[in-house]
């Protein structure tokens, strides 16, 4: 039999243990690493071949600070995510799956983790679909506060072009699309074209 092979990702050592031992006496689930820290999961993601990862909101000691590990790790690995917290707080489970989160559960019904693993990777089509179209509502609630013209200009923003590329592709005056840039900035409230992009691939969190 092949084994789902999973990831965790806990700041404490002690439930590290604990679901290690109680996943891997499953049959087909296999836990093939973990990592106590944001910086050493994504060492992990770009390295460890894993299925699914199990991420604790609550790293560190940062209140959501596995929403931001959730984003990246995504960037490194195609993995299927379900968050794991202490918090039943309907604003957190909104950030969570809009991170791109599959699942979200509570640590205190671990019990579920073995079917809700089992879910994630073998039937991820509907909810797939669900958090593809949530990320597109997310991505045009930043974006509708732009211009037609100054969204223009930050999707080629986006696609890698240079602003003298963008002057000649749209036909522009250096002067007009400095503006367009400056105005879509301030809309966005970032400083720079970079984390203009950065911001709306981060979903706004």
């Amino acid at each position: 039999m092949s084994h789902i092979k999973v990831l965790l990702v806990e700041d404490d050592p002690d439930w590290i243990k604990a679901m290690t031992a109680y996943l891997n006496k499953e049959e087909d689930l296999l836990v093939v690493g973990a990592a106590e820290g944001a910086t050493e999961a994504l060492q992990l993601a770009g390295t460890l071949e894993f299925d699914v990862a199990l991420l604790d909101i609550q790293l560190s000691g940062s209140r959501l600070d596995g929403i931001q590990l959730a984003i990246e790790m995504q960037d490194i690995h195609p993995a299927k995510l379900i968050m794991l917290t202490s918090l039943s707080d309907e604003a957190v489970m909104t950030q969570a799956f809009t991170a791109g989160a599959i699942n979200y559960i509570q640590k205190a019904n671990f019990k579920e983790l073995p079917h809700a693993i089992r879910s994630a990777h073998r039937n991820p089509a509907a909810m797939e679909a669900l958090l593809k179209e949530l990320s597109r509502l997310k991505r045009e609630e930043q974006l509708n506060v732009l211009t037609a013209a100054e969204r223009e200009v930050f999707e080629l923003i986006e696609e890698g072009y240079t602003q003298p590329q963008i002057e000649k592709k749209l036909f522009k005056a250096e002067s007009t699309l400095k503006n367009q840039v400056n105005k879509m900035l301030k809309k966005l409230g970032v400083r720079s074209s970079k984390e203009a992009v950065a911001k709306v691939k981060r979903k706004g969190l």
